[in-house]
């Protein structure tokens, strides 16, 4: 009996020892598994490997540490892990403006597995991509530059760089069309009388940059067929407010859809319908461009629909067909926006299917075309963010959350082989209502918007609950939508003064 004593304390000795020459982390840390709420600071195993949790947040199937760099560090490797990851093979450019370079490369293979991408330019490094794809941004207009990607996995190995590809950067920013300027104001102006204010289009306030006119609607003529009349004023007066802004340097879009506008493309004869009508329109009144404001069952992914990269719903592939179709015809300056609801984007990301998610098929189908886009962030109710966490509407937090999702992409359905790709800056704005009387829901206030766009542009925190992924900001971010010109001018232009003034201040 003494003699086990012995043995017991000994033993005892021993693990205590042991103890006291490894980490603490090894013992704390458990198995990472999803749906848990971890905390900054936290350890975690996987693959053998710890990690320690950067930013707090719930995790979620696809979130598995080596995937998120953004969340998880490698503090120790439990393998002698020596195997480089292959080198990145085809990289190419996909997208430029006059300060910034789109970029895309085929995977790399590992042993164990790759957990980031490097991007350089020229032998400095400009960035990190956890995807196969990277927007390099605050370059200089009309210069040179030069890039490689490496990969690099858990254990620290990078591989070679891969092909180099030189690039010139525009000589101007006019993002595809838009106005020149770093930050725009976007204002939609009203062909019908709601209440709020009979403005004639040549009446908008000139802090509106972009000003797509509300609404070109189906005629019920025939199938696709759309029509437009001015409402408080002749064609021939409407074209000339629609010359003298163009001369201005003002930027006007035909709009189609809204709330009532119903728009299903169910065959090809409703496609060429469409086309046709859209084209005669534009041609009519000489608009800029054309916006996207599919609402209510417009657009709804069919069942057994299930890949956005490839669709399979008519009324989804015919509505790509058709923009495309308009947008070729009238050139590289014409301009393409879209201002879908929430949970026809953002809700996308935790189910797949009717009309949550409806318009990434459109938006990824179209990003070449895309000039921006700018998600109604109103009329919503609270919608779940990157970090796993759900935020409210006309809080400053909902409008970072919301725009970084487009920024940085999401898996959809929650399906981390199935990634809505994010973005580039300069694509991305927000779209807010002018006036709480403008919407049911979702009014924020110029201080939030200020305090948003900051973080959003510059990544000056306001202490909110949402981290921004890339800490540093998006520079290139495009600006800030309102429904609607009308409700602004009702409101003795509350909400475009002070929130002109914020997107100066990001110059």
């Amino acid at each position: 009996m003494e003699m086990n004593k012995r043995r017991l304390y000994a033993l005892s000795v021993v693990i205590l020892l042991l103890a006291a020459l490894l980490p603490i982390g090894v013992f704390a840390a458990s198995e990472w598994a999803p749906h848990v709420n971890y905390q900054q600071g936290d350890q975690v195993t996987y693959q053998g490997n710890v990690y320690s949790c950067l930013q707090s947040h719930t995790s979620l199937p696809g979130w598995e540490p080596p995937n998120v760099p953004a969340l998880w560090k490698l503090v120790s490797s439990g393998s002698d892990d020596t195997t480089a990851p292959s080198a990145p093979a085809n990289l190419k450019v996909t997208g430029k403006s006059a300060s910034s370079v789109s970029l895309s490369w085929t995977a790399s293979t590992d042993n164990v597995g790759v957990v980031a991408y490097e991007v350089y330019n020229g032998a400095n490094l400009a960035g990190v991509s956890n995807q196969t794809q990277y927007t390099v941004t605050g370059l200089s207009a009309n210069t040179s530059y030069t890039f490689t990607v490496k990969a690099k996995d858990a254990a620290g190995n990078r591989s070679g760089a891969s092909n180099s590809v030189t690039v010139t950067t525009d000589s101007s920013d006019d993002g595809g069309g838009a106005p020149a300027g770093d930050k725009l104001l976007i204002g939609y102006w009203h062909n019908f009388d709601n209440g709020s204010t009979t403005l004639k289009l040549g009446e908008v306030s000139s802090k509106y940059d972009v000003i797509p006119v509300a609404f070109a609607e189906p005629s019920g003529q025939a199938p696709g067929h759309m029509q437009f009349t001015p409402y408080n004023a002749t064609p021939e007066q409407f074209k000339a407010d629609i010359a003298r802004l163009k001369q201005m340097g003002k930027k006007v879009l035909i709009s189609i859809g809204g709330a009532n506008g119903h728009i299903q493309l169910h065959d090809a004869t409703a496609k060429q319908n469409f086309i046709n009508s859209m084209k005669n329109i534009i041609q009519t009144y000489g608009f800029n461009g054309m916006d996207i404001d599919l609402e209510g069952s417009s657009l709804a992914v069919g069942s057994g629909d299930t890949d956005f990269k490839h669709p399979t719903t008519p009324i989804i592939v015919n509505m790509i067909d058709a923009i495309r179709s308009i947008c070729d015809s009238f050139g590289s300056d014409f301009m393409l926006t879209m201002a879908p609801e929430t949970a026809y984007v953002q809700g996308g990301y935790l189910s797949y299917g009717g009309p949550w998610g409806a318009y990434l098929p459109v938006i990824h189908a179209l990003r070449d075309k895309l000039t921006f886009i700018h998600v109604q962030h109103y009329n919503s109710g609270s919608m779940v963010g990157l970090d796993g966490k759900s935020y409210t509407q006309g809080t400053a937090d909902f409008q970072v959350a919301m725009a970084e999702m487009l920024l940085q992409g999401f898996p959809v359905g929650n399906n981390p082989n199935n990634v809505f790709p994010g973005l580039r800056e300069d694509q991305v704005a927000i779209g807010l209502p002018a006036s709480p009387s403008a919407a049911s829901g979702g009014y924020t206030t110029p201080d939030n918007i200020d305090k948003a766009l900051k973080y959003l542009v510059k990544g000056q925190s306001y202490g909110g609950a949402y981290k921004l992924v890339k800490t540093g900001g998006y520079p290139g971010f495009r600006g800030v939508m309102t429904w609607s010109i009308n409700w602004d001018a009702a409101s003795g232009h509350a909400f475009s003064n002070p929130v002109r003034n914020s997107l100066d201040s990001l110059k």
